[in-house]
């Protein structure tokens, strides 16, 4: 009878210990791989939930977003220039059970996959495209690398590259290549200026030419404008013609009806 109590107790210890020892829990961007007898049985998390000790293993997966920082690397441009690249790729985990066992390590693959698919995608642009354009790359990447990840269980959210290496030579030849652009664009305006302002002059000798007072009187305004600037005082020797024609706009206004003279 003692025996028999003996061995209910040693059950019990025992069963409360398999209950005990099968408990798990995962936190909300934790899932648990469970393998029965070391074939795949379900998915379980997040929270706390049960398995068989010793019959049931866990395998821990972590589904947040995670960086991958891709180490600068040598790569060759279609127009073969060598540059240094270097990228952040953004991924996560979308099948757990894919992750752990379809790849033996998915983040390694993962990593290995982006860095030759930039390499590879870069050496199909010109050194300019790079330059100006990283979106077009980083969008030419992103679903190359996300289509050999599927089968993994894995999303590529995003692939940004951070930085362009480019050889002293090269910045030194791009940089006199924007200075020779910048002083076009520079003589370009110059030149437009100076066409404009000689379609002005035109216009302005046409007008003149067509009413020869004006030249006098602008000759006039030039001389006080100088005056003035210079504190200084001028004499003007006006020609007979410009006198003479003074003269007779004088006595017509004399003349006219309704002048004060006439009136008189």
């Amino acid at each position: 009878m003692l025996n028999l109590q003996i061995a209910l107790a040693a059950f019990g210890v025992f069963a409360a210990l398999v209950v005990v020892l099968g408990f798990r829990l995962d936190r909300e961007y934790e899932r648990g791989v469970i393998f029965r007898l070391g074939r795949f049985h379900s998915v379980r998390g997040p929270g706390l939930y049960w398995v068989i000790p010793f019959l049931d293993q866990k395998t821990q997966v972590d589904i947040r977003t995670r960086t991958v920082d891709i180490e600068a690397q040598e790569t060759v441009t279609s127009d073969s220039v060598t540059i240094r690249v270097n990228a952040v790729l953004y991924y996560r985990i979308t099948e757990p059970e894919k992750a752990v066992i379809s790849v033996a390590d998915y983040r390694t693959a993962t990593y290995q996959i982006a860095l030759t698919t930039l390499r590879n995608v870069i050496g199909q642009h010109f050194l300019d495209e790079v330059l100006k354009d990283r979106n077009k790359i980083n969008k030419a990447v992103r679903p190359i690398v996300d289509e050999v990840t599927d089968p993994w269980g894995l999303s590529v959210e995003r692939v940004e590259i951070k930085d362009v290496e480019i050889p002293g030579a090269m910045q030194r030849a791009m940089a006199k290549e924007a200075e020779a652009v910048r002083e076009k664009r520079a003589r370009l305006i110059k030149a437009e200026a100076e066409q404009e302002a000689s379609m002005k002059l035109t216009q302005a000798a046409a007008e003149i030419a067509s009413n020869p007072a004006a030249l006098e009187l602008r000759r006039m305004q030039m001389v006080a404008e100088v005056g003035v600037e210079q504190n200084t005082t001028t004499i003007l020797l006006l020609p007979s013609d410009f006198v003479t024609l003074a003269g007779a706009i004088t006595n017509k206004l004399r003349n006219e009806p309704g002048s004060a003279e006439s009136s008189g």
